[in-house]
């Protein structure tokens, strides 16, 4: 798909306007409720939608079916992604009402490094076609590690802050509690920062870890960097809504690790197949009609197998429970 570079100009423009009305939205801290987280995804959802269906008018099918495709990827990536956002809210004991302005900022730095990543990526591609071996091996090893971090069953995991967080922390100093929305306050005539300014920082820098699986795993889908940014921006940009929306149906997700894997490995065999045809051999390779059906089916199969799974396990323990509440009952009588 060629793309100018005044649609360029036009793209990026109108999705700081996106995110600048998302900001005066929520420029005020508050407690966000599921109505109004809600109803933002829904609005989120909707425009990324007639986006690709723009492209379908405008562009071509192709690049329609590679947007949705790369779209529903991201954002399934993005729902386990929330994992951790939770980790990190917990780990710094944000308030509630300050948790939508944290994630606002922290996804507004992971665009930025996407964007850092997509055109670094895009360049890599583009002079060496060899890389698609690196990615498909990648996203292979990815889909299997899931696998493993899935079966270990961790209740107790933790996060931990990375080492440029730290560096950053020893530099400047940090408050030993939040002041508002400040991310700066003078002490001893030296500025230092805010846990909130902590949090940000760790929920953009943490992004980091994430596009190391999900930019090769929508460059296997389509190499065109104008789909792959606004893919990965529309994904991101309603996570903050999505987050107060699921974060307490999140644990009843327990197969999503697994569904993750099987669309990682997916995408990383086709990709080896995509490098292998480029190389001159010959081999089938898959189409994004395919890959879109793939993508949703696991998507669906994931949640319905969650929620059976989810249902059987709460109906056990509150069996046990009854079980061990009439015991106590028989002891004290």
């Amino acid at each position: 798909m060629d793309v100018s570079m005044t649609l360029w100009v036009l793209t990026i423009l109108g999705l700081c306007a996106l995110i600048a009305v998302d900001f005066f939205i929520g420029r005020k801290p508050h407690d966000v409720s599921i109505k109004e987280a809600g109803t933002w995804t829904i609005v989120w959802i909707v425009l990324a939608a007639l986006f690709g269906v723009g492209l379908l008018i405008w562009g071509n099918s192709q690049a329609s079916g590679e947007f949705f495709a790369g779209f529903i990827t991201e954002k399934s990536l993005s729902v386990d992604n929330l994992f951790v956002f939770i980790l990190i809210m917990a780990k710094f004991s944000v308030p509630t009402h300050l948790q939508q302005r944290v994630l606002l900022f922290g996804v507004l730095i992971a665009l930025v490094l996407r964007a850092i990543f997509i055109a670094a990526g895009a360049a890599v591609i583009a002079n060496f076609s060899w890389v698609f071996y690196i990615f498909g091996a990648f996203l292979i090893y990815t889909a299997w590690k899931l696998i493993q971090e899935a079966r270990a069953d961790d209740e107790d995991e933790e996060w931990e802050e990375n080492r440029l967080l730290k560096t950053v922390e020893k530099k400047f100093g940090v408050a030993d509690r939040y002041h508002g929305t400040k991310l700066f306050i003078e002490k001893n005539g030296k500025k230092i920062l805010t846990p909130l300014m902590v949090v940000m920082l760790a929920i953009g820098t943490t992004d980091i870890l994430f596009a190391m699986d999900s930019i090769p795993a929508i460059f296997g889908l389509t190499q065109d960097p104008y789909i792959v940014f606004t893919a990965n921006a529309f994904a991101l940009m309603g996570l903050r809504q999505l987050y107060f929306l699921i974060g307490g149906l999140l644990k009843k997700l327990v197969h999503l690790s697994y569904g993750l894997s099987v669309i990682l490995g997916f995408i990383g065999v086709k990709l080896v197949l995509h490098a292998l045809h480029e190389n001159g051999v010959h081999v089938p390779e898959i189409s994004i009609p395919v890959s879109l059906g793939v993508i949703c089916g696991v998507l669906i199969i994931t949640t319905i197998t969650s929620l059976i799974a989810s249902k059987k396990q709460s109906e056990k323990e509150a069996a046990e429970q009854a079980s061990d509440e009439t015991s106590k009952d028989s002891i004290e009588a």
